[in-house]
């Protein structure tokens, strides 16, 4: 049991540690993944403010203030205190022979590195589609994913802001996406975060892209504002849940979009049961249950 706390402790540490050299500039500037964010976000707003998509949008829409307040929560403060945890199940597994290569399944190490890096991109953008799909399927998900999908006006910040339970059940996917690939994380990984972050913030921003032929590769706006819909077609639910890619709801056939004047409600039936304040927000899901 004390070797279990001293992981947890050294590993909440080392995290709490790696935030806050971050935040000083001690961290190489290639994963300084605070500064990054903080870097990635405003050009994003920048570009937001110079040429919206919805003009009569607030440049601080509504929960402007909030959802910059999840964005740094998610990205930093509940992730150092869950890479503790994780930390202890890796040595729980080591202890039963439970290790990073047991689930390998390609091997990408001797591939070039760039070829590395698009592999691990393409695996790991299907293991969260796929779990996205997951949030909305079940009413157990579903209820700590409506943190999302109560934001009622679209731009950058939205991407962060989700319950931290969707941490909880993305991180055991993606480390198994990484075991599949024989525990092999490139050291230029980094690439795939920061791009990762940069089509998010897009896929939410109050910008109209569709990138042209690339749209079937690439997730956007127009698409993702759809997957925020108040109404959804019948029968569905959900569509566009890519995350990156929208390549996956093409070849899934989950993709929709009707039009792209991006004048349409967002939210979902029985939004107005969610809490405004933060705090009643991270403990929604636990005590209401039926919603």
């Amino acid at each position: 049991m004390n070797d279990l706390i001293s992981v947890f402790i050294d590993a909440f540490m080392g995290s709490l540690l790696w935030t806050w050299n971050s935040i000083l500039f001690k961290v190489p500037w290639y994963i300084n993944y605070f500064w990054g964010l903080t870097i990635i976000s405003l050009l994003i707003w920048t570009i937001e403010i110079s040429f919206p998509w919805r003009k009569t949008q607030s440049i601080f829409r509504k929960d402007f203030w909030l959802d910059a307040f999840y964005m740094y929560f998610n990205f930093f403060v509940f992730t150092i205190v869950i890479n503790g945890f994780y930390k202890v199940f890796e040595l729980l597994f080591s202890k039963i022979g439970i290790s990073l290569q047991s689930l390998t399944i390609i091997d990408i190490s001797d591939l070039p590195i760039w070829g590395q890096l698009i592999i691990f991109f393409i695996v790991l953008d299907f293991v969260q589609w796929f779990t996205h799909v997951l949030l909305h399927k079940y009413h157990f998900l579903w209820r700590f994913h409506k943190i999302h999908h109560s934001v009622k006006e679209m731009g950058f910040a939205a991407h962060l802001r989700y319950h931290w339970m969707e941490n909880v059940f993305y991180k055991p996917l993606k480390t198994i996406g990484v075991m599949i690939l024989g525990g092999f994380e490139p050291e230029q990984a980094y690439i795939v975060h920061f791009f990762a972050i940069t089509i998010g913030h897009l896929n939410h921003a109050n910008i109209k892209i569709t990138w042209g032929p690339l749209k079937y590769i690439l997730n956007n706006p127009v698409m993702h504002l759809y997957h925020h819909s108040y109404t959804l077609p019948k029968e569905r639910y959900g569509v566009n849940f890519g995350i990156s890619l929208s390549l996956w709801d093409y070849l899934f056939k989950t993709s929709y979009i009707p039009e792209s004047s991006g004048k349409i409600e967002l939210g979902f039936p029985g939004d107005e049961h969610i809490p405004k304040s933060f705090i009643r927000q991270i403990i929604y899901g636990f005590t209401n249950r039926n919603n």
